[in-house]
């Protein structure tokens, strides 16, 4: 798994889209106790279970590989001139 340019960055606003969208879709609510971890996990099963994603399997499911699924989804919603793609 090769680390992307700005890979933490892209992990923050993976995240902050990805509530945003589970919020709208209503399918959660998150509160500021929530870990970013158990976040992380939520969002990327919503999105394979809404096959906005591809899944992984299960035995290579970890904190790291989710969190880098989630950036790579999030720099594909990024117009191809943002700077965190730069």
């Amino acid at each position: 798994m090769k680390k992307l340019k700005n890979e933490v960055e892209l992990i923050k606003g993976a995240i902050a889209a990805g509530v945003r969208y589970a919020e709208a879709r209503g399918a959660a609510q998150f509160d500021n106790a929530d870990s970013v971890n158990d976040k992380a996990l939520y969002i990327y099963r919503l999105l394979v279970h809404d096959k906005l994603i591809q899944a992984m399997p299960e035995d290579q499911v970890s904190q790291k590989s989710v969190k880098h699924k989630l950036a790579i989804w999030y720099s594909k919603q990024l117009p191809a001139d943002h700077p965190l793609l730069q």
